[in-house]
């Protein structure tokens, strides 16, 4: 099934759910392993080049997953969790999605307040805002903060999914996961 319903997620929203997890994973990658290449060289500019590539990629990637969110039926969770964990469970999620959103969204910003071009798969963005040295050090500072932030976003979310899974003993989990035959 393509499409959400009451029962469990489409295989839509489980490929964008896994698709994502595998940009994060390329994004932060490309930044933490830039290091492997000198500074100034074609290498390391090249995997920065791709990090701000992956890193908008996520961001026009979670623009599709909540259309396709508020656009379909989330499933229900059996057995039905009390309502503070729905609560925290809101909370997570629009923590993790105000992440994946304002990240990429900082970076597209700061190579914008750096007059740098934006480059996307073989296209350029136009820059959001004029070249700004000034606000440029606050948009690095926000972006790093919140890519550090990230991190624990993403442990905290796998963490609560495997409680979900291995303590409550509930249908979180594997809601997310692809439908075994």
């Amino acid at each position: 099934m393509l499409q959400n319903t009451e029962q469990g997620y489409g295989s839509l929203s489980i490929g964008l759910h896994w698709l994502t997890l595998l940009l994060i994973v390329a994004v932060y990658g490309l930044m933490e392993f830039r290091d492997i290449f000198p500074k100034g060289s074609a290498g390391r500019d090249l995997m920065k080049e791709y990090h701000f590539m992956v890193g908008l990629l996520i961001l026009a990637l979670v623009m599709v997953r909540l259309l396709v969110r508020f656009g379909s039926p989330s499933p229900r969770i059996v057995p039905a969790p009390s309502p503070l964990m729905l609560k925290l469970g809101h909370l997570a999620h629009l923590a993790l999605y105000g992440f994946l959103i304002l990240t990429p969204l900082l970076g597209w910003l700061l190579l914008s307040a750096g007059g740098k071009p934006i480059p996307f798969f073989g296209f350029e963005l136009p820059a959001l805002i004029g070249p700004d040295d000034g606000l440029k050090g606050t948009i690095k500072d926000l972006h790093e903060t919140l890519a550090n932030l990230g991190y624990t976003l993403i442990a905290l979310h796998a963490g609560a999914a495997l409680y979900h899974h291995h303590v409550l003993r509930d249908s979180t989990l594997t809601n997310m996961l692809p439908e075994r035959k």
